[in-house]
Parts: C-alpha cells; structure tokens; sequence
C-alpha cells in the first residue's frame, strides 16, 4: 500500500505498518536488480535458425542466472547449464561457436565449456582466474583471459597456454580500457577470425593513466583500491591491435596513433579483421579493413564532424556482400549508410545497428523520441519497419530467425517474441516480478521545443484535492532517456516519491537522445546551462495546464548528471528550485574522464573556461536553498572527491547543507535493498523537511 502524506510514515519508527509500506518498493527495486531477475536476455540464434539460447534466472528475486536453449520446432525450454552452491551470482555472460553447440562461461573465476545438445559441462583447467572466454567459431578451441594475458586451450582443456602475455607491469592483452567501456561502447578487446586459426587482439599499456584510490573510510585497516583513471585533460591508455596466430606469432596493426589515439571498434567477420579509429578531439573516425596476414591497413571510410563524430552502436558493420554499414548525420536526421550511401530517409533517427543477417542488417530507429522500434534493410532496397505497437523494441536477427523484445506502457518488463517466415511466433517466459506499485503517468509536450514529460501523480490524489508539491526528477543528460514509451523500472521510483505526495515531473531536453544530431550537439561547450533552461522550461508550461502543480514548493533530485543538475539549478535558479537531493554528482568537470567530458567540452587545457562555467564548485556561495548531497564512497565512476570537495566549498562559503555518505557503495547503490530504501527514506525526510509548508 502507498504512503499517504496526510498520514506520513515516522522515518524513526521502524516497527510502523507505515514504514514497512514505504520500504516495499524501494527494496524490491533493489532486491530485483531493477525488475532485472527472471527475465530473459543474452540471446543467441542457433542451430540454424531452429533454436534459442539466452541467460534467465529461476524467479524474480533469484540472483542466480542460468543458460538456456528454446527450441522453436516445440516451444519447449530446457535448461542447459547453471552455477552451483559455491557461486550464487550465476552465469553473467556466455560466447557459442558458430553452431552453437559449444558454450563457454565462467563461474567465480572458473573456465566452464558446456556441450549444448547434451547438456555436459566440465571445468577445464586454467592457468589463473579466468575471464571473457569465448570459443572460436569452429568450436575446436577456447580463448579466455587471466592475469592480463590472452590464453587459449583447446576445448577439451589440454594444450593450454599463452598467446600474448604483459610485457609490462601494467600491460594487459584482450580488455577493453575505462575510455573503450565507459564511453565508447566498445566492451572487448580481442576477436576471433571465423576459421578459428588467429585473433585480432587489442594491448592495452595503462602506464600513461594517472593512479587513483579508492579507499573505505569505514574500515581503516583495509588499504585504498588503485585504479587507473583517465581523467579530464590527462593521458589516455596505449592501444594497440596484433594480429596473434595460434602458434603466438604476431604481427602489429599500424595507424597513426598520434592522430588517432583512441580505438572505436574492431572486429573480424567474412571479409577479414577491421578497426575503427578516432581522434583525441572526436572530430574524426577513420575505418579500415586489415590484412589478416600482415596486419596491413586500407582505409574504408571517414567520417568528420565539427562537433564530433558520433560513434554508432553497433558500427561499423559488413554485410555479406561486402557493403560497410555505418552511418552520416546529415540534414538533421541520424541516417544509415551503405558504402556511404544514406539508405534511411530523412527523419527517422538510427539508434544502433543490431545485427547483420548475410545483406540484411536489422538496427533500430526512431521518429517519435520516445519510441525506439526495429527495422530491417539491405542495400539497394527501402527500409522496413518490423515493430509497431508503440515502445522501446530490440532484437537479434541470425539465420532468418528474428528475437524480438518490446518494452510498452501497457505493462512492465519486455515481452520476448521468436519470429521464423512462415511459422507462428514463439514467446520466452520471463520470470519477472511485477512491480509493487501501478504507474498513474501522463505523458506530456510542451514549449515550442516540443519537450517530452512525464508527469506522475499519487494514485489516491483526486481533481480538486490541493496542490501537491512538485519533484523535478530528471536524468536531462545525453547518456539515456527517461521519457519513452515503456514502464522503466526507473520510473518506478518516481511513482513511489509520488506515492509520498509529490507530483513528480520528469523531463527529456537539450541533448538527450532521439531528437536528432542537432538537438544533442546543443550541450556542445556548456552540458548545464541549455539542459536547466529546458528543466524550467517544461516545469512552468506544466505548471499552466495542470493545477495539482504548487510551484512556490518545487524540489529537484538527480543522480549523476542529474546530481550535477540537481546543485546547479539551486544555485543558478532559486526562485524556481526550493530544495535539492544530487547524488554522485560530479563537482569538477576535470574529474570525469577523457572520452566522455571533452566529447562536450574540449581538452581542458584548450578550452578552461568551459570547464570552469560548468563546475558547481566556483558557484558554490550563491547557495541559497537547502541542499542533501549523496555519493557511494566506493565509487569509481564518480569519484566522490568531487562530492567532498563541493562539500568544502559550500562550508568555507558559509553555505549549510547536509552530506548523505554511502560506505562501500559503488556509482548505482543498488546492490543493498536495505542501503537503497534507507537512502530514499532519508532523501524523503530531507525534502519534507525543507520544502515550504502547503499555503
């Protein structure tokens, strides 16, 4: 049952009903890793089209994922492998050979191969702890990673031994670097050739990156974590790519890292090995094809920006033919390209590119911003539109056979549908709990802008009860949406502060996704000033049409950029914004890493005036409004030094606020259902507090 206002649970009585109510959502959030358990992802079209495998645990609060195959001649699923009682977190991620009869996972550290017909799992043996093992697409052998070294063995387990091995204490083979997986997307670092016989392998020497700590101030005989993190301004890892035959031979891939330092993407398909390229200000991406013998370059594309050069998920890509996929931005619109050549009309905005199929290549797109659906095109011919209810939609295409998943607003968590021409489509079970609250949203658009809200009331608020204080509960930032057309499980938590009596507004703007290029190059040199023009902007048009908005009692709260947001609106804008809660924000623009913030900002040592518009810290003594900063201490995204610094700022200028610190938390305290509810109790006591009292 929701909390109602009028009769608010005691935050210091922990044995009221009332309490226990007002826990319910928050722990299941956290208890569920967001609705995540017992649904279905990771798929993999085998058996020719004729089967399905993906991950799924057992029930909506299991944490314990297991592999399993759909076959789709008999809609029957049957389980094909899963952890035991010494590792209860499951099987996190998997890799099949090309037919899908071979499976490789590991499991605390363990290397597991399982034979998928039968069903027969053994642990073969490694050198260390292992990780990201993968077979080759014959199924002959297994490479894995350890100890910062590419191993592989054959997939019996005999013959184990080191392809590429550090040749420096902080050298690594076959990873991806923080600047790769944080901001790029690129989550590999080494490929398998499809006959099995070489890898393309990226070596990453993290020499040059500055060392950071990370230490638990709660338990003070425990020594700091060293990171190493590429912070604004600073060097970046050396990466480089190596041709490695099985016998360890290896010939280097040369391009011009001094232009071009940063490694976008690479992979290995029909036509041979290929990489992609950009440069440190990412007004630039070069892609080329390699030679598999010699490692030789030629180059198959440019791409050149004077902003930057978005780098695509999914791309660059070859279709069966030979045809590169990628994209242009190009009259407003995201478009696809084959060989350069747009084959997207104006207007549909391409998201990421999915799958290639042989000449077909299923991706997703958008006209509407707050629905995402799946199309399929090959070139020379139009595209097709393969979803249509409206939502969020992904999917996977292989051997003519089409996994289709759709996120919609009539019900949470994604439908799971196998498509096959000429059959009837087969569901995956999901095994998802459902949400302990019903969503009472609007969805909403405003201004000459055209901006996207959702607007979230409490489920016993009625028309003509009074005005309800209002929660701006953003995201605003160009990583994600908040604003679709789907039950988000983040959405969910707006509707439980609803439920404590708010009307909470959520608002995508300036830069956000799905708007086009334009709309997200707007944040280019200033990522605050157009996003909270925008937040204003929506919350004043709402405010017109909708009564139950009090705007002389409106409060903000974000986490990460929207932590950011959250300091900066109550300090540039307190006759709009009366109370903040900003989580893990980040203070010092010079704090975040290189890929990321000088996409927006530049190198800070060229453009320092950028940086310093954008720091919450310079501002700190215009504080006028009651503020709640929150931050994991174990966090190595962002850092909490930029929390505890703005912390220091705020007192040397005399400026109250309240510091909410999580011992051992990490970038999303999420993990602990009972740290996660505890900290949106106490945001909720810290706005009750603060906020002005109803007229």
């Amino acid at each position: 049952m929701p909390v109602n206002p009028r009769h608010p649970a005691t935050p210091n009585a922990p044995d009221t009903p009332g309490r226990d109510a007002a826990l319910g959502l928050p722990r299941q959030f956290a208890r569920t890793r967001r609705f995540s358990l017992g649904a279905p992802s990771g798929f993999t079209v085998v058996r020719d089209g004729r089967a399905v495998l993906f991950l799924r645990s057992r029930s909506g609060d299991d944490p314990a994922t297991c592999l399993w195959e759909l076959d789709l001649d008999t809609a029957a699923e049957r389980l094909v492998a899963g952890p035991d009682g010494r590792s209860p977190g499951g099987i996190g991620a998997y890799a099949t050979d090309d037919a899908g009869d071979l499976a490789a996972y590991t499991l605390d550290g363990e290397l597991r191969v399982v034979d998928v017909p039968s069903g027969a799992v053994r642990t073969l043996p490694t050198a260390g702890r292992a990780s990201e093992p993968r077979p080759d697409p014959s199924g002959r052998h297994v490479a894995y990673l350890s100890d910062g070294a590419l191993r592989v063995a054959e997939a019996d387990g005999s013959a184990d031994r080191a392809l590429a091995e550090p040749d420096g204490p902080e050298v690594r083979f076959g990873v991806a670097e923080h600047a790769a997986r944080e901001s790029m997307g690129r989550t590999r670092g080494y490929w398998w050739s499809p006959d099995g016989s070489r890898l393309l392998v990226a070596r990453v020497d993290e020499s040059p990156v500055a060392l950071w700590h990370v230490a638990d101030p709660s338990d003070p005989a425990r020594p700091p974590r060293a990171v190493r993190y590429p912070a604004a301004g600073t060097a970046n890892a050396d990466v480089t790519l190596w041709i490695v035959t099985l016998d360890g031979r290896r010939a280097e891939v040369p391009w011009d890292r001094r232009a071009y330092e940063y490694l976008a993407a690479a992979g290995w398909d029909t036509h041979g090995p290929y990489l992609a390229v950009q440069s440190r200000d990412q007004r630039a991406v070069v892609t080329y094809a390699i030679d598999p013998g010699t490692g030789r370059t030629a180059r198959l594309a440019v791409q050149r920006d004077g902003h930057w050069v978005h780098l695509l998920p999914g791309a660059p890509a070859r279709t069966a033919g030979g045809a590169l996929a990628a994209h242009a931005d190009e009259d407003g619109t995201r478009r696809l390209t084959f060989d350069g050549v747009p084959a997207t009309p104006e207007g549909l905005q391409v998201r990421e590119i999915l799958s290639v199929d042989g000449d077909d290549v299923l991706f997703t797109a958008s006209t509407d911003p707050t629905e995402t659906h799946v199309w399929r095109c090959r070139p020379g011919c139009g595209p097709e539109r393969l979803t249509s209810a409206p939502g969020v939609h992904t999917g996977v295409l292989r051997h003519g056979t089409l996994v289709l998943a759709a996120r919609t607003a009539a019900h949470p968590g994604a439908e799971v549908t196998v498509l096959r021409p000429g059959r009837p489509g087969v569901r995956v079970a999901s095994y998802a709990e459902r949400p302990l609250l019903e969503l009472r949203r609007t969805a909403l658009v405003t201004t000459r802008r055209e901006l996207r809200s959702h607007l979230l009331l409490p489920s016993w608020h009625r028309p003509g009860d009074p005005a309800l204080p209002v929660l701006v509960d953003p995201y605003a930032g160009p990583a994600l949406q908040r604003v679709t057309a789907e039950q988000a499980p983040m959405t969910f938590v707006s509707q439980w502060f609803a439920e404590q009596g708010f009307a909470v507004l959520v608002t995508d703007g300036s830069g956000t996704p799905g708007r086009g290029p334009a709309w997200e190059r707007e944040v280019h040199g200033d990522i605050l000033g157009p996003v909270l023009d925008d937040q204003v902007a929506a919350l004043l048009a709402v405010a017109e049409r909708r009564p139950e908005l009090d705007l002389g009692r409106v409060a903000v709260r974000g986490w990460s950029f929207s932590g950011t947001l959250a300091v900066a609106a109550v300090l540039r804008r307190p006759d709009v914004f009366h109370a903040a809660v900003a989580g893990a924000g980040v203070s010092d623009q010079r704090l975040y890493d290189t890929h990321w913030r000088e996409r927006f900002l530049g190198h800070p040592a060229e453009h320092p005036g950028r940086y310093d518009a954008c720091s919450t810290l310079r501002e700190a003594h215009r504080l006028s409004r009651p503020l709640l900063l929150v931050h994991g201490l174990a966090d190595d995204n962002v850092f909490a030094a930029g929390t505890l610094r703005l912390s220091a700022a705020l007192l040397a200028a005399g400026r109250t606020h309240e510091v909410l610190p999580l011992s051992g938390s990490g970038h999303a305290p999420t993990s602990d259902e009972t740290v996660f509810a505890g900290m949106l109790l106490h945001q909720l006591d810290f706005l009750r507090r603060h906020l002005p009292p109803a007229p």
